[in-house]
Protein backbone atom coordinates (compact mmCIF):
# COMPACT_ATOMS: atom_id res chain seq x y z
CA UNK A 1 0.00 0.00 0.00
CA UNK A 2 1.07 3.41 -0.98
CA UNK A 3 1.03 6.78 0.80
CA UNK A 4 -1.76 7.67 -1.52
CA UNK A 5 -3.94 5.06 -1.54
CA UNK A 6 -3.47 4.95 2.61
CA UNK A 7 -4.74 8.88 2.57
CA UNK A 8 -7.12 8.29 -0.25
CA UNK A 9 -9.02 5.16 1.95
CA UNK A 10 -8.80 6.90 4.93
CA UNK A 11 -10.33 9.62 3.74
CA UNK A 12 -13.41 7.29 2.57
CA UNK A 13 -13.57 5.98 5.83
CA UNK A 14 -14.21 8.73 7.41
CA UNK A 15 -16.97 9.82 5.09
CA UNK A 16 -18.59 6.63 5.18
CA UNK A 17 -18.48 5.10 8.50
CA UNK A 18 -21.32 8.06 9.51
CA UNK A 19 -23.05 8.27 6.56
CA UNK A 20 -25.55 5.70 6.06
CA UNK A 21 -23.01 4.74 3.04
CA UNK A 22 -21.22 1.55 4.77
CA UNK A 23 -17.82 2.22 5.46
CA UNK A 24 -16.85 -1.62 5.43
CA UNK A 25 -18.51 -1.77 1.58
CA UNK A 26 -15.95 1.28 0.34
CA UNK A 27 -13.11 -0.10 1.50
CA UNK A 28 -13.71 -3.53 -0.12
CA UNK A 29 -15.11 -1.59 -3.42
CA UNK A 30 -12.84 0.83 -3.60
CA UNK A 31 -9.69 -0.98 -4.23
CA UNK A 32 -11.65 -3.13 -6.80
CA UNK A 33 -12.43 -0.63 -9.06
CA UNK A 34 -9.31 0.62 -9.22
CA UNK A 35 -7.82 -2.48 -9.35
CA UNK A 36 -5.51 -1.92 -6.49
CA UNK A 37 -3.85 -4.95 -5.72
CA UNK A 38 -3.25 -4.44 -1.91
CA UNK A 39 -1.88 -7.36 0.22
CA UNK A 40 -4.00 -9.37 2.75
CA UNK A 41 -1.58 -8.18 5.27
CA UNK A 42 -1.48 -4.71 4.48
CA UNK A 43 -5.05 -4.40 4.05
CA UNK A 44 -6.05 -5.86 7.73
CA UNK A 45 -3.45 -3.47 9.00
CA UNK A 46 -4.97 -0.71 7.26
CA UNK A 47 -8.76 -1.67 8.15
CA UNK A 48 -8.20 -1.85 11.80
CA UNK A 49 -6.08 1.67 11.97
CA UNK A 50 -8.22 3.17 9.84
CA UNK A 51 -11.37 1.75 12.27
CA UNK A 52 -9.64 2.89 15.34
CA UNK A 53 -9.40 6.20 13.95
CA UNK A 54 -13.04 7.17 13.82
CA UNK A 55 -13.35 5.44 16.91
CA UNK A 56 -11.54 8.58 18.09
CA UNK A 57 -13.70 10.94 15.92
CA UNK A 58 -16.92 9.65 17.70
CA UNK A 59 -15.18 9.90 21.05
CA UNK A 60 -13.60 13.36 20.62
CA UNK A 61 -17.41 14.60 19.32
CA UNK A 62 -19.40 13.06 21.87
CA UNK A 63 -16.67 13.59 24.62
CA UNK A 64 -18.84 15.33 26.83
CA UNK A 65 -21.48 13.50 26.45
CA UNK A 66 -19.57 10.39 27.43
CA UNK A 67 -18.60 12.27 30.24
CA UNK A 68 -21.05 12.32 31.98
CA UNK A 69 -22.52 9.37 30.77
CA UNK A 70 -20.05 7.75 32.59
CA UNK A 71 -19.80 9.21 35.78
CA UNK A 72 -23.46 8.91 35.89
CA UNK A 73 -23.39 5.29 35.77
CA UNK A 74 -20.65 5.28 37.87
CA UNK A 75 -22.84 7.19 40.65
CA UNK A 76 -25.53 4.76 40.18
CA UNK A 77 -23.59 1.63 40.95
CA UNK A 78 -21.74 3.30 43.93
CA UNK A 79 -25.50 4.34 45.30
CA UNK A 80 -27.09 1.10 44.07
CA UNK A 81 -29.33 3.43 41.60
CA UNK A 82 -28.54 2.43 38.32
CA UNK A 83 -31.20 4.12 36.42
CA UNK A 84 -32.08 7.01 38.49
CA UNK A 85 -29.98 9.49 36.37
CA UNK A 86 -31.20 9.90 32.77
CA UNK A 87 -27.66 9.77 31.30
CA UNK A 88 -26.82 6.47 33.31
CA UNK A 89 -30.03 5.26 31.88
CA UNK A 90 -28.64 6.02 28.18
CA UNK A 91 -25.56 4.35 29.60
CA UNK A 92 -27.35 1.28 30.53
CA UNK A 93 -29.57 1.25 27.21
CA UNK A 94 -26.32 1.98 24.88
CA UNK A 95 -24.49 -1.32 26.47
CA UNK A 96 -27.76 -2.89 26.40
CA UNK A 97 -28.37 -2.14 22.52
CA UNK A 98 -24.57 -3.47 21.85
CA UNK A 99 -24.95 -7.25 23.18
CA UNK A 100 -26.80 -8.79 20.22
CA UNK A 101 -23.70 -7.15 17.60
CA UNK A 102 -21.17 -8.68 19.87
CA UNK A 103 -22.77 -12.00 19.61
CA UNK A 104 -23.37 -12.10 16.00
CA UNK A 105 -19.63 -11.01 15.91
CA UNK A 106 -18.66 -14.33 17.46
CA UNK A 107 -20.68 -17.03 15.87
CA UNK A 108 -20.76 -15.41 12.78
CA UNK A 109 -17.09 -14.19 12.34
CA UNK A 110 -16.08 -16.81 9.30
CA UNK A 111 -19.11 -16.04 7.48
CA UNK A 112 -18.33 -12.58 7.39
CA UNK A 113 -14.72 -12.99 6.65
CA UNK A 114 -15.85 -14.59 3.77
CA UNK A 115 -18.60 -11.46 3.17
CA UNK A 116 -15.32 -9.28 2.99
CA UNK A 117 -13.26 -11.19 0.23
CA UNK A 118 -16.47 -10.88 -1.86
CA UNK A 119 -17.45 -7.86 -3.36
CA UNK A 120 -20.06 -9.28 -5.30
CA UNK A 121 -21.85 -10.18 -1.69
CA UNK A 122 -20.89 -7.03 -0.72
CA UNK A 123 -22.84 -5.08 -3.55
CA UNK A 124 -25.79 -7.11 -2.55
CA UNK A 125 -25.54 -6.23 1.12
CA UNK A 126 -25.18 -2.68 0.17
CA UNK A 127 -28.67 -2.74 -2.04
CA UNK A 128 -30.14 -3.97 1.56
CA UNK A 129 -28.74 -0.52 3.14
CA UNK A 130 -30.57 1.56 0.33
CA UNK A 131 -33.88 -0.72 1.09
CA UNK A 132 -33.77 0.29 4.95
CA UNK A 133 -33.10 3.91 4.05
CA UNK A 134 -36.21 3.73 2.01
CA UNK A 135 -38.27 1.96 4.98
CA UNK A 136 -36.91 4.15 7.65
CA UNK A 137 -37.92 6.90 6.11
CA UNK A 138 -41.59 5.80 4.76
CA UNK A 139 -42.33 4.16 7.66
CA UNK A 140 -41.26 6.84 10.47
CA UNK A 141 -42.99 9.83 8.67
CA UNK A 142 -46.16 8.14 10.18
CA UNK A 143 -44.55 7.82 14.02
CA UNK A 144 -44.14 9.95 16.86
CA UNK A 145 -43.27 10.02 19.75
CA UNK A 146 -40.85 10.48 22.57
CA UNK A 147 -36.86 10.79 21.51
CA UNK A 148 -35.79 8.91 24.59
CA UNK A 149 -35.09 5.06 23.92
CA UNK A 150 -36.83 1.95 26.27
CA UNK A 151 -35.45 -1.55 27.22
CA UNK A 152 -36.96 -2.59 24.14
CA UNK A 153 -35.97 0.09 21.87
CA UNK A 154 -32.18 -0.99 22.56
CA UNK A 155 -32.73 -4.41 22.30
CA UNK A 156 -34.04 -4.00 18.51
CA UNK A 157 -31.94 -1.39 17.89
CA UNK A 158 -29.05 -3.66 18.69
CA UNK A 159 -30.47 -5.95 16.37
CA UNK A 160 -30.38 -4.16 13.55
CA UNK A 161 -26.40 -2.94 14.48
CA UNK A 162 -25.98 -6.41 14.38
CA UNK A 163 -26.55 -7.02 10.91
CA UNK A 164 -24.07 -4.06 10.15
CA UNK A 165 -21.36 -6.56 11.24
CA UNK A 166 -21.35 -7.98 7.10
CA UNK A 167 -20.31 -5.34 4.84
CA UNK A 168 -22.34 -3.53 2.75
CA UNK A 169 -24.55 -3.13 5.56
CA UNK A 170 -24.22 0.90 6.99
CA UNK A 171 -23.72 0.19 10.81
CA UNK A 172 -25.21 4.25 10.70
CA UNK A 173 -27.75 3.77 8.68
CA UNK A 174 -28.92 0.14 10.18
CA UNK A 175 -29.14 1.71 13.83
CA UNK A 176 -30.73 4.91 12.53
CA UNK A 177 -32.86 3.07 10.69
CA UNK A 178 -34.05 1.09 13.75
CA UNK A 179 -34.32 3.82 15.60
CA UNK A 180 -36.75 6.10 13.44
CA UNK A 181 -38.72 2.91 13.04
CA UNK A 182 -39.08 2.98 17.04
CA UNK A 183 -39.96 6.39 16.76
CA UNK A 184 -37.36 8.20 18.18
CA UNK A 185 -36.85 11.62 16.01
CA UNK A 186 -33.97 12.14 13.42
CA UNK A 187 -31.39 13.84 15.58
CA UNK A 188 -32.06 11.04 18.61
CA UNK A 189 -31.74 8.26 16.58
CA UNK A 190 -28.65 9.34 15.15
CA UNK A 191 -27.00 10.68 18.58
CA UNK A 192 -27.84 6.86 19.67
CA UNK A 193 -26.47 5.35 17.21
CA UNK A 194 -23.09 7.40 17.39
CA UNK A 195 -22.95 6.48 20.71
CA UNK A 196 -23.93 2.40 20.84
CA UNK A 197 -21.12 2.71 18.27
CA UNK A 198 -18.32 3.35 20.83
CA UNK A 199 -18.40 -0.09 22.80
CA UNK A 200 -18.91 -2.46 19.60
CA UNK A 201 -16.10 -0.62 17.48
CA UNK A 202 -13.70 -0.77 20.89
CA UNK A 203 -14.16 -4.53 21.33
CA UNK A 204 -13.73 -5.16 17.70
CA UNK A 205 -10.73 -2.71 17.66
CA UNK A 206 -8.85 -4.31 20.83
CA UNK A 207 -9.88 -8.42 19.02
CA UNK A 208 -8.12 -6.70 16.20
CA UNK A 209 -5.33 -5.30 17.50
CA UNK A 210 -4.50 -8.63 19.68
CA UNK A 211 -4.30 -10.04 16.11
CA UNK A 212 -1.78 -7.55 14.45
CA UNK A 213 0.05 -7.08 16.93
CA UNK A 214 0.86 -11.59 15.88
CA UNK A 215 1.97 -10.16 12.53
CA UNK A 216 5.67 -10.30 11.31
CA UNK A 217 7.37 -6.92 10.63
CA UNK A 218 4.40 -4.71 11.75
CA UNK A 219 6.45 -1.78 11.97
CA UNK A 220 7.27 -1.86 8.46
CA UNK A 221 3.68 -1.07 7.58
CA UNK A 222 3.02 2.05 10.44
CA UNK A 223 4.23 5.07 8.62
CA UNK A 224 2.16 4.38 5.75
CA UNK A 225 -0.84 3.12 7.46
CA UNK A 226 -0.32 6.28 10.21
CA UNK A 227 -1.07 8.88 7.17
CA UNK A 228 -4.44 6.68 6.48
CA UNK A 229 -5.24 6.76 10.47
CA UNK A 230 -5.20 10.58 10.54
CA UNK A 231 -7.05 11.00 7.71
CA UNK A 232 -9.36 9.12 9.02
CA UNK A 233 -9.77 11.21 12.45
CA UNK A 234 -10.33 14.05 10.89
CA UNK A 235 -12.73 13.45 8.15
CA UNK A 236 -14.75 11.41 10.53
CA UNK A 237 -14.56 14.19 12.65
CA UNK A 238 -16.07 16.46 9.95
CA UNK A 239 -18.38 13.67 8.62
CA UNK A 240 -20.34 13.24 11.71
CA UNK A 241 -20.43 17.49 12.25
CA UNK A 242 -22.29 17.56 9.17
CA UNK A 243 -24.68 14.23 9.42
CA UNK A 244 -25.77 16.00 12.91
CA UNK A 245 -26.61 19.09 11.14
CA UNK A 246 -28.05 17.48 7.79
CA UNK A 247 -30.41 14.78 9.39
CA UNK A 248 -32.31 17.29 11.27
CA UNK A 249 -33.85 18.52 8.01
CA UNK A 250 -33.19 16.11 5.39
CA UNK A 251 -34.22 12.40 3.94
CA UNK A 252 -31.81 9.64 3.77
CA UNK A 253 -33.49 9.21 0.26
CA UNK A 254 -30.29 10.59 -1.58
CA UNK A 255 -28.00 7.92 0.29
CA UNK A 256 -30.47 5.26 -0.37
CA UNK A 257 -30.14 6.09 -4.26
CA UNK A 258 -26.50 6.29 -3.75
CA UNK A 259 -26.34 2.92 -2.32
CA UNK A 260 -28.46 1.36 -5.02
CA UNK A 261 -26.40 2.63 -7.87
CA UNK A 262 -22.83 1.41 -5.98
CA UNK A 263 -24.43 -1.41 -5.67
CA UNK A 264 -25.57 -2.22 -9.44
CA UNK A 265 -22.26 -0.22 -10.47
CA UNK A 266 -20.20 -3.29 -9.14
CA UNK A 267 -22.85 -5.83 -9.99
CA UNK A 268 -22.29 -5.05 -13.89
CA UNK A 269 -18.31 -4.51 -13.20
CA UNK A 270 -18.40 -7.73 -11.65
CA UNK A 271 -20.36 -9.59 -14.95
CA UNK A 272 -18.34 -6.88 -17.19
CA UNK A 273 -14.89 -9.27 -15.83
CA UNK A 274 -16.64 -12.71 -16.52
Amino acid sequence: MTFLQSIILGIIQGLTEFLPVSSSAHLVLFPYWLSWNIPATDAFIFNVLVQLGTLLAVIIYFWHDLLGIIKSMVSGVIHQQLFKDPDARLGWLVVLATIPAGIAGLFLKDTVEAAFSSPVATALLLLLTALMLILSEKVSKSIRRSPTPGPKDAIIIGLFQALSIFPGVSRSGSTITGGLLRGMDRSAAARFSFLMSIPIMSAAGVVALLDMATIPNLLTFLPVMTAGFIAAVVVGLLSIKWLMAYIRSHSFMVFAIYCFLVSIFTLVLSISHG
